[in-house]
């Protein structure tokens, strides 16, 4: 199947591996009074290929650090290469913040053939700050405490890469809509970028056309956007091109009102694919829509340019997600909120336009992805909540919209808040020709709290606070 008749998968479904590990120790600042500090650093690896003793693999991590004095339970992302016999290192370099400085810790365990457990559980480590050393400690992995989380944390899971989504899925049908878009955060200055890229076939069966926009929540001042298009769309592509904009795996470029908006990005994929609704439904297109993310997460680097003001992202987090179906919903709400230490929540809420389907309460899918698993285990068990079987439940406004329910031993609440000067309201035609009107905002605020069913009662489990770096949206028709 041709790209320009469907889009046909080009990336190849291969196993992976997951693995989660715990290790405690010490550190010693440079500066200070000299003591040990506590340290624990809780870590989830993953890596595109099966790990081999004999070749080197380099692995993603992330998880949460806590420093006695320094920091409380920072979110930490960074790199591992795994090369027990090849080189005879396991080499960690990690990020993190503490109140507001950026900390990176680098060390390796050097592995040794007369002293193989031992050199495998110590990891020497060395602690900077922008470059500059701050302190030296040690970790260790706790073989009587932690052996067996560890080994029943290996998962071999079946990956596909990112770039096998970005295709189109369009096949010539008229009454289409195709969306590929993608939201981040700048950490440095805190702004929030929104990139929207849309293919329409009209229901009337007139010339379908792409076109979007892109625009700019800054921390101060007020949101600025421009559109791009309507332009043909091209036959035989790849992926989003119209216009001067164009979208390709691992890579957004475009330029728009005279180039006094443009952007030039590189994308990283920091996860696996996350389905919001059924795996199925985006192979077979039964639904009114369908939505997933190519990767749960992602990083950003490169330049964002508007009106003479350029952003130079590095490391920017965010997500690219996809849409195919026959147009918007009736009423509608999403979440993307990146909660820090590798885990991830989506949430689409939305009221279908089919006869019947628009008489029921708000379907929710809702994936939460959390120490590398996903739950619900499958949405069908979040959406089914208008029957009493998943019992979620949405309630759609502004400025505050809510998401709660739960499934198995796992209850969720879900709050969420678009101020009024930080939302964008936009409109456009669907499909058929009527109006939709969406109100976005890349700086909401976001309320997570996971609880778990324990005996005597509920028990919180986890939660998560966002200000101003949570992804939303609130559409009616």
């Amino acid at each position: 199947m041709s790209a320009a008749h469907g889009g046909a998968d080009t990336g190849r479904a291969r196993r992976g591996t997951v693995f989660a590990e715990t290790m405690l120790g010490t550190l010693r600042l440079d500066e200070g009074d000299g003591r040990a500090r506590q340290v624990r650093l809780e870590l989830r690896v993953t890596a595109d290929r099966v790990l081999r003793p004999a070749r080197t693999t380099e692995a993603r991590a992330t998880g949460r650090i806590r420093i006695d004095g320094l920091t409380g339970n920072a979110a930490v992302e960074g790199g591992m290469e795994i090369s027990p016999l090849a080189r005879r290192r396991i080499r960690y370099r990690l990020a993190f913040t503490a109140d507001g400085r950026r900390l990176a810790l680098d060390g390796w365990k050097s592995v040794t053939p007369r002293r193989p457990l031992t050199s495998m559980t110590v990891l020497p480590y060395t602690l900077y700050e922008d470059g500059t050393r701050i302190g030296a400690g040690v970790l260790r992995f706790p073989l009587a405490a932690q052996t067996l989380p560890f080994l029943a944390s290996w998962r071999l899971p079946r990956r596909e890469a990112a770039s096998a989504f970005t295709g189109p899925r369009w096949r010539g049908e008229a009454g289409r809509t195709e969306v590929w878009y993608t939201t981040l955060t700048d950490p440095e200055t805190g702004s929030g970028v929104w990139l929207h890229h849309e293919l329409t076939a009209p229901a009337d069966g007139s010339e379908p056309y792409a076109h979007g926009w892109a625009a700019l929540f800054p921390k101060e001042g007020p949101v600025r956007h421009t559109r791009f298009g309507p332009a043909p769309w091209p036959a035989g592509e790849s992926g989003f091109s119209a216009d001067g904009v164009r979208v390709r795996p691992g890579r957004l470029t475009g330029s728009a009102q005279d180039g006094a908006w443009r952007w030039d990005l590189a994308e990283q994929p920091a996860d696996e694919p996350l389905f919001t609704f059924p795996r199925w439904s985006w192979r077979r297109p039964l639904l009114p829509a369908a939505q997933i993310l190519p990767a749960a997460r992602a990083r950003y680097d490169g330049t964002f340019t508007h009106d003479g003001t350029t952003l130079r992202l590095t490391g920017a987090p965010g997500a690219s997600a996809r849409i195919y179906g026959h147009g918007n919903a009736r009423r509608w709400a999403w979440l993307h909120a990146d909660l820090g230490g590798g885990d991830v929540l989506e949430i689409v809420a939305a009221v279908s336009t089919r006869p019947v389907l628009r008489r029921l309460p708000p379907l929710v899918f809702l994936r939460l992805r959390r120490a590398g698993r996903t739950w619900p285990r499958r949405p069908e068990r979040a959406a089914a909540g208008w029957a009493g079987l998943g019992r979620f439940r949405a309630r759609i406004g502004l400025p505050v919209w809510t998401v709660t329910g739960r499934s198995g031993l796992h209850r969720i609440r879900v709050e969420v808040t678009q101020p009024p000067e930080r939302t964008l309201t936009l409109d456009y035609a669907d499909p058929d020709g009527s109006p939709s009107v969406c109100r976005n905002s890349e700086r909401a605020d976001a309320r997570v709290l996971l609880e778990r069913r324990r005996p005597g009662g509920w028990r919180t489990e986890a939660r998560w606070t966002l200000d101003g770096t949570a992804h939303a949206e609130v559409g009616t028709r």
